[in-house]
């Protein structure tokens, strides 16, 4: 049974690559295991190619699948220490650019897109800076539009706020309204919001600072090092990356491309 189901997935996996381009063949294979099998539940399937059939003859079923298989899990300044890092050792030489571009790869539903919103905005960046939020799920990228977050989840968002060395009051940058909070719309006056795969897609802009957390740690070795070559060849010349807390550069095949800036906090520099 377990054989089946393995040939069963990767056919899933083939299938969804072939009907909606969609490339997730390089994914870390306990994790889109893990997810598929939440899925069957979801979708009341008694197997994965009762699953397949269902996504590859329903577009609607498969936009829902899609959710399962890119939980968004983010928040506010999440490891408010990386972004007081950021804050002490990044922003004064990103000072010394004219104008930056700054890429948040995998931005989910944008709670990190904001945050790096308001964190350059209270350094007096924002202005001259554009920021490219890319993500491979459609109805994530439409949430971050939005900028609406349940009031709930925005109360821990202002702890992290706080200890990430926010210089204002947190209710500054929101109206509460109805169990939610919307955010300033200024904050997303020069955001980009675009569909992208670090799995198929190329380059799109010279950027300063790309930040991609929790993103590499769903991706084999193979897809990190395609994603690290991206990165690469984005970042200008000693331009910054930050990653999750449980990723780094330095098993890929890019290690020595990347020096560490503060490495406890995942901020490293092109070499």
């Amino acid at each position: 049974m377990e054989r089946n189901s393995e040939i069963e997935l990767r056919l899933l996996i083939e299938a969804i690559y072939l009907k909606y381009s969609y490339d997730f063949r390089d994914y870390s294979g306990a994790s889109i295991k893990r997810r598929v099998n939440h899925a069957l539940s979801q979708f009341e399937c008694n197997t994965i190619s009762a699953l397949q059939e269902k996504v590859l003859h329903d577009p609607a079923a498969f936009m829902q699948l899609l959710q399962l298989l890119t939980i968004p899990v983010s928040e506010m300044f999440r490891d408010p220490s990386h972004f007081l890092a950021i804050r002490k050792e990044v922003v004064p030489l990103l000072r010394t650019y004219p104008s930056i571009k700054v890429w948040i790869a995998g931005c989910s539903t944008g709670e990190e897109v904001y945050s790096m919103a308001i964190l350059l905005r209270e350094e007096g960046l924002l202005d001259r800076t554009i920021i490219y939020a890319t993500d491979i799920n459609p109805r994530s990228l439409e949430k971050a539009k939005q900028g609406i977050f349940s009031m709930e989840n925005v109360r821990a968002y202002t702890v992290n706020y706080q200890q990430a060395g926010g210089q204002r009051s947190f209710a500054d940058y929101y109206t509460a309204a109805y169990g939610y909070a919307i955010f300033d719309k200024t904050l997303r006056e020069n955001v980009t919001f675009a569909d992208h795969s670090l799995a198929t897609d190329s380059v799109f802009s010279e950027t300063q600072l790309i930040s991609c957390r929790n993103v590499l740690i769903y991706f084999n070795k193979t897809l990190q090092d395609r994603a690290f070559g991206l990165f690469h060849e984005s970042l200008c010349h000693r331009g910054f990356l930050v990653l999750g807390s449980k990723e780094t550069p330095d098993f890929s095949a890019f290690g020595n491309q990347f020096e560490p800036l503060v490495k406890q906090e995942r901020i490293y520099r092109k070499s």
